[in-house]
Formats: structure tokens, sequence, C-alpha cells
């Protein structure tokens, strides 16, 4: 149990650590997608600049949806180990009463 929750952590953080990465991917894709279109329509820089905004957009929008993933999932994680800790002093309450009777 312990082996899982450990798993899950780590991989909340691996995608979280993968945002400095998508960010300026999703940019670099844009920008490169609109330098190609404008080369491919002759409507230079307008396709770059729309693409380029496209792309930043598309990062904003991964940093948020990771981000907010990355926060239900530890806030979830949370929950079960405050959860765990009152069944264990529930269980020590018990085995308390139970000794002194």
């Amino acid at each position: 149990m312990a082996r899982k929750k450990t798993f899950r952590q780590a991989s909340n953080w691996l995608n979280a650590s993968i945002v400095g990465i998508q960010f300026p991917v999703a940019m670099a894709l844009g920008y490169f997608w609109g330098k190609w279109m404008d080369g491919l329509f002759k409507t230079e820089p307008w396709l770059t600049i729309i693409f380029s905004i496209l792309g930043i957009i598309a990062g904003f929008v991964n940093l948020f949806r990771i981000t907010l993933s990355t926060a239900r999932e530890e806030e979830k994680l949370a929950q079960e180990k405050r959860a765990e800790e009152e069944s264990a002093r529930e269980i020590e309450d018990a085995d308390g009463g139970a000794r002194d009777a």
C-alpha cells in the first residue's frame, strides 16, 4: 500500500516537472509551424505571429491543466493520509478503552 502511494506521488511530481519542457515546446512548435506556413503562403509575418500566440496559449493551457491535476492528486493523497491517521487513532482509543476495563 505504501509502495503504491510512493509511486503515485512520484508520478504526480514527474507530471508536474514536465511543464518546464512542455511550455517552451508548445511555443516553439507554434512559432515554427507559423514560419513554415508563412513560407508556404507568402504571408510573412502574420502566420508566424498567430501561431506563436496559439503556441503560448497552448503552453498556458497545459500549465493549468497539469497544475490542477497535480493539486487534485496531492489533495487526494493528503485526505487518504488523514483518514489513515484518524483510523489509527480510533483503534488506539478502542484498545486503550479495552485495557482500562
